[in-house]
């Protein structure tokens, strides 16, 4: 699939950005892979991380600085791009609550700005990273998001019917990443804390890996058509089993929700449900438009699911104890007490 073709990551030096260079680089024989991002020193670290790793493939690095804003930079970089990954965007939540119109600039003027160059570059097809925060959003970051998924599964109507494929893949936060709480309540250990603070004993998460998430990338640009967003079918956990898991004999303190935070994670929605098919590893909500036709474009092998079914950290059917999320967390390199 990616054998002898131009990838291009945006926000490409994050750990989805790594970890998708990093397969690519394991299981294809790309012609080029264009890191494109803002931060000049993340793209040294990077490119000095896979020098050591990958001596023979660095002919086929490339490393752009650009923003996403800058619609210009974008058509260079684009230009004999094939694929094009969209990982770029403000995450932060408090970052975009006190950030609202940098949030916007990014998250949904620069969606734009890359469906425009995708269409108007020839590329073939786009895969969006998406977030469970923009399935009924509460916070700006989540309703950024939103409107980004919305651009880039509208992108299909701008680029008809031989032109760029745009989809999109939905997760939470992945475990062990920065936006995840197990670096928090790791750092809390190591500096000998007794007590880790837990929001809401009630709260729970979704529980997935960087390669699981590369794998839901990976299947996106195998098989989509135009329009689909993708969720995978993972395990939930609590927030408590989680610390517990972390540390047998810690004690925890409920220290109330954050404002933009919620206690579960919403992959899809009870109104997305009439739209949204069951796979054996994952789900698929299609567009409803016009213009997207069922018999041509829907994956085989789904089965819809019932009306009002509700995808959530909360209702999910698979969950990890205490035992599996301490074996989960070592293959993660992180110590568990």
């Amino acid at each position: 699939m990616l054998d002898n073709k131009v990838i291009l990551i945006t926000g490409g030096t994050g750990s989805f950005g790594k970890k998708f260079t990093e397969r690519i680089l394991n299981e294809y024989n790309p012609q080029k892979i264009i890191i494109y991002s803002r931060d000049e020193f993340k793209q040294d670290l990077m490119k000095k991380e896979f020098i050591a790793k990958y001596p023979d493939a660095m002919d086929k690095l490339r490393f752009f600085i650009g923003d996403i804003r800058d619609k210009e930079r974008l058509y260079r970089a684009f230009h004999g791009v094939d694929y094009v990954i969209h990982a770029a965007a403000m995450k932060q939540v408090p970052a975009c609550e006190y950030n609202p119109f940098e949030a916007i600039k990014t998250n949904i003027h620069g969606a734009q700005n890359i469906v425009d160059a995708c269409i108007d570059k020839g590329v073939k097809k786009c895969v969006a990273l998406s977030t469970d925060k923009a399935v009924n959003p509460i916070n700006l970051y989540g309703g950024t998001k939103l409107v980004s998924d919305k651009l880039f599964i509208s992108g299909n109507a701008y680029s008809g019917g031989d032109g760029t494929v745009f989809s999109v893949v939905r997760y939470g936060n992945v475990a062990g990443s920065r936006g995840s709480v197990i670096p928090f309540f790791n750092k809390l250990l190591e500096n000998g804390e007794k007590v880790l603070p837990i929001t809401d004993f009630r709260m729970t998460r979704f529980w997935i890996t960087l390669d699981q998430g590369v794998d839901l990338v990976f299947k996106a640009l195998n098989e989509s058509k135009g329009g689909e967003t993708y969720i995978s079918k993972i395990p939930s956990f609590k927030i408590t089993d989680l610390a517990q898991a972390m540390c047998k004999e810690i004690d925890m303190k409920e220290v109330g929700i954050r404002e933009g935070e919620k206690l579960h994670e919403v992959m899809i929605t009870s109104d997305d449900s009439r739209m949204t098919y069951e796979y054996d590893k994952h789900y698929i909500i299609y567009p409803n438009f016009d213009w997207w036709n069922s018999k041509m474009f829907m994956t085989p092998g789904g089965k819809k699911i019932k009306e009002g079914f509700e995808y959530n950290s909360s209702n999910n059917t698979e969950w990890f104890n205490i035992e599996q999320l301490r074996s989960a967390l070592k293959e993660l390199g992180f110590e568990v007490r």
